[in-house]
């Protein structure tokens, strides 16, 4: 909550956590008191993902992999968005990530997988350290996050990589 990217957005999209992921209410709150436009994912039956609007009042359902969603709220485009809060299964220092299996997120963001410089949205992983593992080798449809940040801090990609 007290990275650049963070305080610089004005649109973030964030996972609404299960349980042995990390907990991102402290995340949403945060934008919401900060008057930050917050946004949910949402997988639609043919497996495509959207970002609709989550307010303190908007009823949540659980979709078909018993993920919590917002009902009959706004939606905006992936591109539109500045942040995006991505849930993590595994995670190496070159950025990469391996998620929960359905590629939602790759297909999502598959425009930011050959841009020379990353403008937005900025897709920052958030992960429990015991979640690095030494080496992911990417799939050629794999998006390399943006950051991932762990209790034990921030993973940067150097410059020269």
């Amino acid at each position: 909550m007290n990275s650049r990217e963070f305080l610089a957005s004005r649109t973030l999209a964030c996972y609404l956590h299960d349980w042995d992921e990390v907990d991102t209410r402290a995340i949403i709150e945060r934008a919401w008191c900060a008057k930050k436009r917050v946004f949910a994912p949402v997988i639609d039956r043919h497996g495509g993902m959207r970002f609709h609007a989550l307010y303190p009042e908007t009823r949540l359902e659980q979709n078909q992999f018993g993920l919590w969603e917002p009902i009959a709220t706004s939606a905006i485009s992936p591109r539109e968005l500045d942040v995006v809060i991505t849930p993590v299964v595994a995670f190496d220092d070159d950025l990469n990530r391996i998620g929960m299996g359905g590629g939602h997120f790759d297909r999502c963001f598959a425009f930011l997988r050959n841009r020379k410089r990353w403008l937005r949205p900025k897709l920052i992983g958030v992960a429990f350290d015991c979640q690095r593992v030494e080496k992911i080798t990417p799939n050629p449809w794999d998006v390399r996050l943006y950051r991932i940040i762990s209790e034990a801090g921030p993973v940067d990609l150097p410059c020269d990589k």
